[in-house]
């Protein structure tokens, strides 16, 4: 079966623009914070006439001491921390490990990305704003459901979700949370984000700084 669902990420926003409300988007002034540089640039390419408020929502995964491949948690940029209990007890890591590992990620990793792409400025308070988070696709939710927590702190109005493809487990989650989900596919059967898309490549840390000064 083919998966490719969109050529890049351009693609991927032109089809997400069909199931957003854009006309509410520019009338309440939503504000857009993307949790990857993926969803940064997929952000980008939606904001094009909307002139919308855009950010980069940072965060570092925390990975097993067995496997540096498996995420079993992460941390955000104001310091909340999302985890995945069920693989914690698994893998019998002590809380400690999550808890010293989200304080090295944080000062070794998020701070300087706060540094060298906001000048040190830090992610904007959203009291009373309406959130849009932002990806390009959601295999474990990690970085959505860090960001969420991390929004959902700040007291914002609402709080959406557009990512063009999703796994159901993450949609799942996320549902009870959000104040909506936009997404074009759900899939009960997700592989990686990579391979909906013909084309997805790395973005630049020059591409992040010109988006985010803009």
């Amino acid at each position: 079966m083919d998966t490719t669902f969109f050529n890049d990420r351009s693609t991927a926003a032109q089809r997400l623009k069909e199931v957003l409300p854009l006309e509410q988007m520019k009338y309440e002034k939503w504000h857009l914070a993307a949790v990857s540089a993926g969803g940064l640039e997929l952000a980008s390419e939606l904001n094009t006439d909307l002139n919308l408020p855009i950010d980069f929502l940072f965060s570092e995964g925390i990975y097993a001491p067995q496997n540096s491949e498996c995420e079993i948690a992460r941390v955000s940029e104001t310091e909340e921390i999302v985890t995945n209990d069920a693989l914690i007890d698994a893998f019998e890591i002590e809380r400690d490990y999550i808890y010293g590992e989200a304080s090295r990620k944080h000062e070794d990793k998020i701070l300087g990305r706060i540094y060298r792409y906001r000048k040190g400025r830090h992610f904007n308070a959203v009291g009373s704003e309406t959130i849009l988070l932002i990806d390009e696709g959601a295999e474990n939710g990690f970085k959505l459901m860090c960001a969420m927590k991390t929004v959902l702190s700040m007291n914002p109005k609402a709080v959406y979700v557009a990512a063009p493809v999703m796994s159901l487990e993450v949609h799942e989650a996320l549902e009870p949370l959000a104040d909506e989900i936009f997404s074009l596919y759900v899939l009960d059967d997700y592989i990686d984000t990579q391979f909906y898309y013909l084309s997805l490549e790395q973005v630049s840390d020059e591409k992040i700084e010109m988006i985010l000064g803009d």
